[in-house]
């Protein structure tokens, strides 16, 4: 009874602490079925903001669009496990296993059209319950499970409908397109089970220990060779897994699983420190008011169907990154030490070549207080490793994707005034990430100014991408009055002229000779024998991966006409990627490819150009063709809380190009009114009274009452707090932001 006290006080002091707003109930708008059909990969279980748990039924293993353990148009569950990548288009985790059934001892994963003699079980959508903080299916087995989470313990509630023996298979083995090369399970006492899971997968490594309590006592526990028997209690291998079997009769059973990167010691405090007691609803409510805390953050007024896709998308912003920490502050770092009584909280799953563009910029405003925790993890895996994060997953850099993307997420934070992280050591980490020899194309680039397209596959999206980065450290450096570093690295930022080719108007891979490639075709995604000279994507796209300088890629154009024609092509030219193009590249208007990160800042290349009416025509088109309320809601991988970003950025009406300037320019709003909370209580509040599906023109704007004849409004601007109004129309004003003296300019 002490234990249920302790989470209903819990509970009430969250509600009492919260705003007015938060105590609205905003999960209700959250439908996270959409983007788990298609391509879009979202994690589908019970969690809460940034958890390290990610609780939630797993399928088998079919291929890409199963990355995140669930697809929508599965229809067999093999089991419910602890962590799960969202909206990624690579697959790993899905550590620790249990599936409930009753009946004979069963330890086989089956097939889809093979399930007799299996533990898997078949399910029917009707059958599921999906909310933030809450996952509930009735398995065709006769089993009803119920999931909820804190940020470290799964809790899983299961009722048992057959007359038959109540059993729980625990299974080491299957992950989610991993391999698992060492686990280890033991029956500590009757209710009690704890082990690991090392992993080889897209991470080089992982390892996850778990400790599990169980709130009725355990018959017996038998331990298997995947499916030979191998006695009781107690193995270690490669391919373990266990039955736990209950009493006959037993109809209910409640389990709580706490993991760790670390030990199980370290798990079984975790789970001391989260979940003491066994009220599953008040773990359900506590985790759902987290929820709302969060997604209360920014109050939009829109129709029922714009709220579910809105909030949804915030939802789904706030899956990773993932907490990598545990009570006490120890985690295993990506050189497989183990870090003890750290002081900042640690996290993972930073995808950032697709979250640096708009995510990142967004927690700025609505999550400023985890940023530094963010910051510190990335210089902490410096420590570790010796180079800033690409691609961190747990315990190991999968070095995935082109750039070394912290680098703008970090500059973003310090020149936007956010400390809590040492920037003097940051500088000089980005300094030598972007200067190591051993990253990949760096040693040509420093050498020939370019990154030649004969020296490394992929060369002209590696050199775009490091030019974008590489702006951060310029600006960074220029305000710490490092001015040689401000120097060196602007002319890097710049580097994206040496491949530009004027005569065609497009990005043109450049050989070790300085010639350019040819026959070039900005249509095909791979050329010569499948070596490619862009990740994901083509010429047409990556000409305008420029995101640090527009204005300076208007020039090289030879003016606001040259580039406005260029660019109109973009969304309406017709052609053929080539064999082997991406699945990644999708959501296509003409060359545009909306399902794939480099191109998110593109629509908004028109305010540069003094064409601010056409970035809205884009902008609006974009969020009604590419956001849905279905399965396949979004048109491509969610990647992490991305796809998401833009949606959430794009309807509130500005966004911020360059990832590191803190500039917002104006697009389209979505709402006719949104209000941004802020921290010490203060309000941003957007409004477009005349807002609606015709309207989708800025016609004027006020800040704070204050006529704006700029397109655009500054990261100060919003965190003062105050009321930008929009007033919209049917038609474009074309004067708006056309002026240059009102147009964003680069900062250089």
């Amino acid at each position: 009874m002490r234990r249920s006290r302790y989470f209903v006080l819990l509970f009430n002091l969250l509600l009492a602490a919260l705003p007015l707003s938060a105590k609205k109930d905003y999960t209700q708008f959250v439908n996270p079925i959409i983007g788990s059909g298609g391509h879009g990969h979202v994690f589908v279980g019970a969690n809460v903001p940034f958890s390290a748990v990610q609780l939630g039924p797993m399928n088998i293993f079919k291929g890409w669009d199963w990355c995140s353990g669930y697809h929508y148009s599965d229809s067999v569950i093999i089991g419910f496990s602890h962590n799960h990548l969202s909206g990624t288009g690579c697959d790993d985790l899905g550590d620790i296993s249990l599936m409930p059934y009753s009946g004979e001892m069963r330890t086989k994963r089956g097939d889809d059209h093979h399930l007799e003699g299996a533990a898997s079980s078949k399910f029917s959508h009707d059958n599921e319950v999906v909310s933030p903080s809450y996952y509930a299916v009735k398995l065709d087995n006769g089993v009803n499970v119920e999931l909820t989470t804190t940020e470290r313990v799964g809790v899983h509630r299961y009722n048992y409908t057959k007359a038959e023996t109540p059993r729980v298979l625990i299974d080491l083995f299957n992950g989610i397109g991993n391999k698992t090369y060492e686990a280890y399970i033991r029956k500590i006492d009757d209710t009690t089970v704890e082990g690991y899971r090392f992993v080889n997968g897209w991470a080089p490594q992982h390892k996850v220990f778990f400790y599990a309590k169980f709130n009725q006592p355990i018959q017996s526990l038998d331990v298997f060779h995947l499916n030979t028997p191998a006695g009781t209690d107690e193995l270690q291998g490669r391919d373990v897994k266990a039955v736990a079997t209950f009493k006959d009769g037993m109809k209910e059973l409640l389990v709580k699983v706490a993991i760790s990167s670390v030990s199980c010691t370290n798990a079984k405090l975790n789970l001391e420190k989260e979940m003491t007691g066994w009220n599953f609803d008040d773990v359900h409510q506590v985790a759902k008011q987290k929820w709302n805390d969060v997604l209360s953050r920014i109050e939009i007024e829109g129709t029922p169907r714009q709220k579910t896709i809105f909030y949804t998308a915030m939802y789904h912003a706030f899956i990773a990154p993932n907490l990598y920490c545990d009570v006490n502050g120890d985690f295993r770092g990506i050189d497989d030490k183990v870090y003890r009584n750290n002081k900042f909280k640690n996290y993972t799953t930073l995808s950032l070549w697709d979250t640096y563009r708009t995510l990142h910029p967004l927690f700025t405003i609505i999550a400023r207080k985890e940023v530094p925790d963010m910051m510190n993890s990335m210089l902490s895996i410096y420590d570790q490793n010796g180079k800033l994060p690409i691609w961190p997953l747990y315990s190991g850099e999968t070095n995935c994707m082109p750039g070394y993307s912290s680098v703008p997420v970090i500059a973003d934070a310090y020149l936007k005034g956010i400390g809590g992280f040492d920037a003097n050591k940051a500088l000089d980490y980005m300094i030598s990430t972007a200067t190591n020899p051993k990253q990949n194309g760096v040693k040509d680039f420093m050498h020939y100014g370019y990154i030649p397209a004969d020296a490394i596959k992929e060369a002209t999206s590696i050199q775009l991408e490091y030019a974008a980065d590489d702006m951060g450290i310029a600006l960074m450096a220029k305000k710490m009055g490092r001015m040689d570093v401000y120097h060196t690295f602007l002319k890097r930022a710049l580097s994206y002229q040496t491949i530009f080719d004027s005569k065609i108007n497009k990005i043109h891979p450049k050989m070790k000779d300085g010639s350019w490639y040819e026959p070039y075709d900005p249509f095909l995604a791979n050329e010569r024998d499948g070596v490619g000279d862009f990740c994901e994507g083509n010429g047409w796209q990556y000409t305008f991966m420029v995101p640090q300088d527009p204005d300076g890629l208007i020039k090289a154009h030879g003016g606001d006409a040259a580039f406005v024609k260029n660019l109109d092509e973009l969304f309406v030219a017709e052609g053929d990627l080539g064999e082997g193009a991406p699945p990644d590249v999708s959501g296509m208007v003409g060359q545009y490819a909306h399902g794939n990160e480099p191109n998110h800042h593109t629509p908004y290349l028109y305010v540069y150009a003094g064409h601010p009416y056409k970035t809205a025509e884009k902008v609006r088109m974009l969020q009604n063709k590419f956001y849905t309320n279905e399965p396949d809601g979004y048109c491509g991988n969610e990647d992490c809380g991305q796809m998401s970003a833009w949606h959430i950025m794009s309807a509130l009406g500005f966004y911020q190009v360059n990832p590191s300037n803190g500039i917002f320019v104006f697009g389209s709003p979505l709402f006719k009114k949104a209000t941004i909370h802020l921290p010490g209580g203060k309000t941003f509040v957007i409004t477009a009274p005349n807002n609606n599906d015709k309207n989708v023109y800025i016609k004027s704007a006020q800040l704070n009452g204050r006529n704006l004849k700029t397109s655009y409004i500054t990261y100060n601007d919003v965190m003062k707090g105050g009321v930008l109004n929009f007033q919209m129309s049917n038609r474009p004003n074309k004067s708006f932001g056309k002026a240059k003296q009102h147009r964003p300019v680069s900062a250089k």
